[in-house]
């Protein structure tokens, strides 16, 4: 029996196009948004399933397919069958967490196999960064020749910051900002990473001031609507419906909803004008890896993360 190559998509729908354009090979789908919530460092444990789906159940009222993943999971365990791996993940925030977590578990199980990376974002012609699936059939193919061999220390790299995201104090997210690797757009993603937390003037994340601020420049005239203008509009994130109508319903404390338009009330435009700090009015339960949103606030001036006075021992 000859080796193959195994694939691992960022989605269902690309696994689909990728069938579609006879790309030969195992299809491993990766579903998931470890982005947010809390996560172990040893992807795929059973401590790992049990703290993801207590996640999605708490935050989102969605009751993780447990058994799809381990059915995808058990993929790994044919490595001697494979080839290589091809790993297909965008350029944004959403998708480099996930790419992360992926490549540190290639390692826990010891596959030694040449690592491909297929990564979209900037594309010649366009003005705005595309993902993979809105490439059309000709440029995904172009991507998938022109893949992205990962080295040593690409995948050290991976790990560490995989390791470091898992754990309490992500100010030594930092460094790899700046440190020279083949993944393109992981500085502009570590980056996005640490203006998640609460900006230290006002309280809000770069993504929470977005939405507000694009309540002010726009008719914005329903939470769809503006739902719609967030998810144009959040540069490297790569978030969902659900994650943005979450925020989005968050941060309702800033704004009135009235029939066929939604404003600004006072709150709001105090946050925007760095009056208050609202980080604590903020429901900021979320977690990013192995710490909490609350833990730490991002300090503009100084462009670093800083412990929030409540954590500071």
């Amino acid at each position: 029996m000859s080796k193959q190559q195994l694939h691992i998509t960022n989605g269902s729908h690309l696994t689909n196009v990728l069938n579609e354009l006879n790309i030969q090979g195992v299809k491993l789908t990766w579903q998931e948004l470890l982005c947010e919530g809390p996560t172990t460092e040893k992807v795929g444990s059973e401590l790992f399933l049990e703290t993801r789906k207590s996640f999605f159940t708490q935050f989102y009222n969605i009751d993780l397919d447990i058994e799809f993943i381990k059915s995808e999971l058990d993929k790994f365990n044919d490595s001697e069958n494979y080839s290589e791996i091809v790993l297909w993940f965008e350029y944004d925030l959403f998708c480099h967490i996930n790419m992360i977590a992926i490549i540190s578990l290639i390692q826990q199980k010891k596959m030694n196999l040449p690592l491909h990376l297929v990564c979209s974002g900037r594309i010649e012609g366009s003005k705005n960064l595309m993902g993979l699936s809105e490439l059309s059939p000709e440029q995904l193919l172009n991507h998938y020749k022109n893949k992205v061999l990962l080295n040593k220390d690409d995948i050290d790299i991976a790990t560490t910051v995989w390791g470091i995201y898992c754990g309490v104090d992500h100010t030594l997210l930092k460094p790899f900002i700046v440190k020279p690797s083949s993944f393109k757009y992981l500085s502009n993603c570590l980056k996005a990473h640490l203006e998640r937390f609460p900006n230290s003037v006002d309280g809000l994340s770069i993504l929470e001031r977005n939405i507000l601020q694009i309540i002010v420049k726009q008719s914005i005239t329903s939470k769809h609507h503006l739902l719609g203008y967030a998810l144009n509009y959040q540069g490297y994130y790569g978030y969902g419906d659900l994650q943005l109508e979450r925020i989005i319903n968050q941060l309702s404390m800033f704004y009135s909803v009235t029939e066929g338009e939604i404003e600004l009330n006072r709150k709001g435009h105090e946050a925007l004008l760095g009056h208050h700090n609202f980080a604590l009015e903020i429901d900021n339960d979320m977690m990013y890896g192995g710490v909490k949103k609350i833990a730490f606030q991002f300090n503009k001036s100084k462009n670093k993360l800083v412990k929030s006075i409540s954590n500071v021992n």
